[in-house]
């Protein structure tokens, strides 16, 4: 068994970034990501905090507006709208979960595509669903698994996938980026009969749900690849994925650890989108 070291990957990434990033300070271009916060959710603050952290590693400027969970959608939308103006300005972040009161796919649809660091406006997704060659601002957790098979020389053309989870952000996305590189993909989520079925013929396994342990031993083919995109907190404060790691480990060929997998990755991928916008925006080669 291998690890997938998503910190070792994710730190030469943003090393590369840094030199990309020096490349436009020279030509007197600062790349700038904002990002939108609302409330102070402990899961939020803590990615918030991985990211800034990143932005600080690689010399992107960083603008983080605050508001209180009493903010409304409309007041949400005038200042993406501003951002979205400001030409200091080539990401914009907002930071997830939003209130209940907060209709979230009117946010996301003001964000200007050029700027949609995150990868979720309609125009985003669409484009990366046509080929990898439009993959060009992608959703950055499908995005940071990936690389990591690049990284990892792991070919998937031809490889049966199974993908647990079906959201916008992570598994849907993912499923086309997978078919982009001509894997064979499915989609499992909540009302998937005998999961298991499904995930014992894989060659690689994806899983996004947020239930720690939901994959084990015995769901897996001997030298599968699992990638656990999963993040849960144990009552004992441990933090785990969605796979049985230790019980994994002695079956599969390739896995993810949590933390330290597909995490790095996501803010790795945060911090390239971000930098390819502003060179976009710049005509920047």
């Amino acid at each position: 068994m291998a690890i997938l070291d998503g910190r070792k990957v994710s730190g030469e990434m943003l090393e590369r970034l840094s030199h990309d990033v020096k490349r436009m300070q020279l030509s007197h271009l600062q790349p700038k990501l904002a990002v939108i916060l609302v409330g102070d959710n402990p899961a939020s603050l803590s990615y918030i905090k991985q990211k800034k952290k990143a932005c600080e590693k690689t010399g992107v400027a960083w603008e983080q507006i605050d508001y209180s969970t009493a903010v409304t959608t409309d007041e949400l939308v005038a200042k993406i709208h501003e951002l979205n103006k400001d030409i200091k300005t080539h990401g914009i972040l907002v930071q997830l979960p939003l209130p209940d009161h907060i209709f979230t796919p009117d946010v996301f649809k003001a964000i200007d595509p050029k700027k949609d660091v995150d990868g979720f406006t309609a125009y985003n997704l669409g484009k990366m669903f046509l080929s990898k060659s439009f993959e060009d601002l992608a959703p950055c957790t499908p995005m940071g698994v990936i690389r990591m098979f690049e990284y990892y020389d792991i070919d998937v053309k031809g490889k049966e996938a199974v993908i647990v989870g079906h959201s916008n952000i992570v598994g849907k996305p993912l499923a086309a980026m997978l078919l982009n590189r001509d894997a064979t993909v499915t989609i499992c989520h909540v009302h998937t009969e005998d999961l298991a079925a499904h995930t014992k013929r894989a060659d690689i396994v994806c899983v996004a749900v947020g239930k720690a342990n939901l994959i084990t031993e015995d769901m897996v083919k001997v030298g599968a690849i699992v990638v656990d995109i999963g993040f849960n907190r144990l009552d004992n404060g441990k933090m785990v994925g969605d796979a049985d790691f230790k019980g994994l480990e002695k079956k599969v060929n390739w896995i993810t650890p949590v933390p330290g997998g597909c995490g790095p990755m996501t803010v790795s991928c945060l911090i390239e989108n971000t930098v390819r916008a502003a060179m976009r925006i710049h005509n920047f080669k």
